[in-house]
């Protein structure tokens, strides 16, 4: 059965009127006529009963035009949904992120995406750098966003910030009253860095700040992520190196400084693979790139 048979017998049955269902549908009445005798022919039952006063649905057309409905319904719906997908207007998004990350633009650039594509389901989780590679390069996520970057050349991507960093001290720290402390002076401190493996990592990269500086930390802890560095720091372990858009969120136990000495700052870039060109995705990277320009 043919669903522009269908269309036209719903029509019909809707007007129960020919003439006025032939125009409804933009056609001739003889044409219609004859595909209603087409499609009763199919079923072998009669679906109207006609008089030359007025035609009604028999019980048999009664019961397609239920059926009817609902299919021509349910395939407008199956057109609409798969031109939604397909455009970018839905589907889903698997997006991962560094902890840090959580503290700084990509909340907001989440909710910008979310303005715009409102029906488009997002998938997010923390990785660190490592699991973020590995994630994409499987293609077990989407967009990953790291801190600076992924160096792979089948990534995509595009630069979201760059900020200064700064240090995160205990509360009760001697370096507490001071408005800025001086990088050197943190020689004897312990310094919480992450992640702890793989290596080399942001840790090395702190590391090699202090090393800059003239001197090792007396102590090193390492913890696998941002969360369990702060949390660390938060009860007296130590104090860490973190960017600048952390200190914009207060958390018991931990206070923010900036710091005088050598500081290379650090980035948020955003990533996809070069091979997924799925809507969904290239309209995040587009989104990444507008709001990364406009603040």
């Amino acid at each position: 059965m043919e669903f522009k048979r269908l269309k036209y017998f719903l029509a019909v049955a809707e007007e129960l009127h020919f003439g006025r269902a032939a125009t409804r549908l933009d056609m001739a009445q003889p044409p219609l006529s004859r595909q209603i005798a087409t499609l009763e022919a199919e079923l072998g039952v009669q679906l109207f009963d006609r008089s030359r006063s007025q035609i009604r649905l028999t019980q048999a057309g009664a019961v397609l035009q239920d059926h009817a409905r609902q299919i021509l319904d349910r395939l407008d719906a199956a057109y609409r949904e798969t031109k939604l997908i397909g455009s970018g207007g839905a589907g889903r998004i698997r997006i991962a992120f560094v902890g840090s990350a959580s503290h700084g633009l990509l909340p907001t650039l989440i909710k910008s995406f979310r303005s715009f594509y409102p029906d488009v389901e997002l998938a997010l989780s923390a990785m660190n750098n490592a699991e973020l590679q590995h994630a994409l390069v499987s293609r077990e996520i989407d967009i990953a966003v790291a801190r600076p970057e992924l160096k792979d050349e089948e990534f995509r991507r595009e630069l979201l910030c760059r900020e200064r960093l700064i240090l995160a001290l205990p509360d009760n720290s001697r370096f507490s009253g001071q408005s800025e402390v001086r990088l050197t002076d943190l020689a004897d401190q312990t310094f919480v860095l992450y992640p702890r493996r793989p290596r080399p990592s942001y840790a090395d990269v702190v590391l090699g700040i202090c090393e800059r500086e003239g001197f090792k930390p007396a102590g090193l802890e390492l913890t696998q992520d941002f969360q369990s560095a702060i949390s660390l720091v938060s009860v007296g372990v130590g104090l860490s190196v973190v960017p600048e858009s952390v200190g914009r969120t207060q958390r018991p136990g931990v206070i923010y400084r900036p710091y005088v000495g050598y500081n290379p700052g650090t980035a948020l870039t955003v990533h996809a693979r070069l091979d997924n060109r799925a809507p969904q995705v290239m309209n995040f990277m587009d989104i990444t790139r507008k709001f990364a320009r406009k603040h």
